[in-house]
């Protein structure tokens, strides 16, 4: 019988050998979580951040600190500024042909905009989620975990540890263990969005940005994806932008009120919603406008 760790199959009719494997994998994934228990998440502080798309200014001398360990929603209007922000963060904005961005966003005191600084570096430390599902399409289900693991290096038996891992870490693991071969597209929009989080848990990052991450899915799967936010935010610091005032009520520690570029408020989530101190604030979650 080959022992599991020599063998780059991820599915068997030798129930025994899954079993052992299973068995395996759990035991290494439990101790890899046990001694990372006391690892958090990374706080980002933003500073007089401008953002252009060629001569046009959407965002506009923008300051916020969104805490460690903690959710934080972005509210506001269409094209208010919110996915600029976050694409900001993370110095995706950068890659639109024209755009471009000033002022600083330092995670954890470094600036990722100062020269020198490697991006590809800065964008695995914060990853992104998007608005609709973007699993590879010509990949497997375990591939496209290990897609981002494979490019920081990661190889072997820890590379099979740190996808089910992630897997795990979405609750995924039990509705895909008997077909990771199997193209990640053939799985619902929710579960292609829980794919896609594992794919950006899997490379252990500081920070996750989503933007409008349940936009397009049913609300049974955005109670999943609500439900593994709240479970996220124990290990990551997340942001993420959202029309639904619903949503940010339910998962957001902290939420900001942003409206033509500008931040309007930002707050803990029960005043925000309930006693705002900007009057365009309370117009905007009680549906007055926007």
């Amino acid at each position: 019988m080959i022992p599991p760790e020599t063998t780059s199959k991820e599915t068997t009719t030798d129930m025994s050998t899954e079993r052992r494997q299973s068995d395996r994998t759990e035991a290494a994934a439990e101790a890899k979580e046990s001694s990372a228990q006391d690892a958090k998440g990374h706080g980002v502080n933003i500073e007089a951040l401008n953002a252009y798309y060629g001569d046009q200014l959407a965002v506009k001398n923008f300051n916020i600190a969104f805490p460690a360990n903690e959710v934080t929603a972005l509210i506001g209007p269409s094209g208010s500024g919110k996915s600029t922000v976050v694409r900001c963060i993370n110095r995706m904005h950068e890659e639109i042909p024209g755009a471009r961005a000033e002022g600083s966003v330092a995670l954890d005191g470094m600036n990722v905009y100062e020269d020198g600084v490697d991006v590809t570096s800065v964008r695995r430390l914060i990853g992104m989620v998007f608005q609709k599902p973007n699993p590879f399409p010509t990949m497997s289900v375990f591939d496209n975990v290990a897609a981002g693991l494979r490019l920081t290096g990661a190889r072997g038996i820890n590379l099979r540890e740190r996808v089910h891992r992630a897997l795990r870490a979405v609750g995924l693991w039990d509705e895909v263990k008997n077909r990771l071969d199997k193209p990640g597209t053939g799985l619902s929009g929710g579960q292609q969005q829980r794919l896609c989080i594992a794919r950006t848990v899997a490379v252990e990052p500081e920070v996750i940005l989503m933007d409008e991450p349940c936009s397009a899915l049913d609300p049974v799967a955005t109670l999943k994806i609500e439900e593994l936010i709240d479970e996220l935010k124990d290990r990551y610091t997340i942001v993420i932008v959202t029309h639904n005032m619903q949503q940010a009520g339910r998962v957001a520690d902290s939420t900001a009120f942003m409206l033509e570029g500008e931040l309007i408020e930002h707050g803990p989530t029960t005043k925000i919603f309930t006693n705002p101190n900007d009057e365009r604030t309370e117009r905007y979650v009680t549906g007055k406008f926007g």
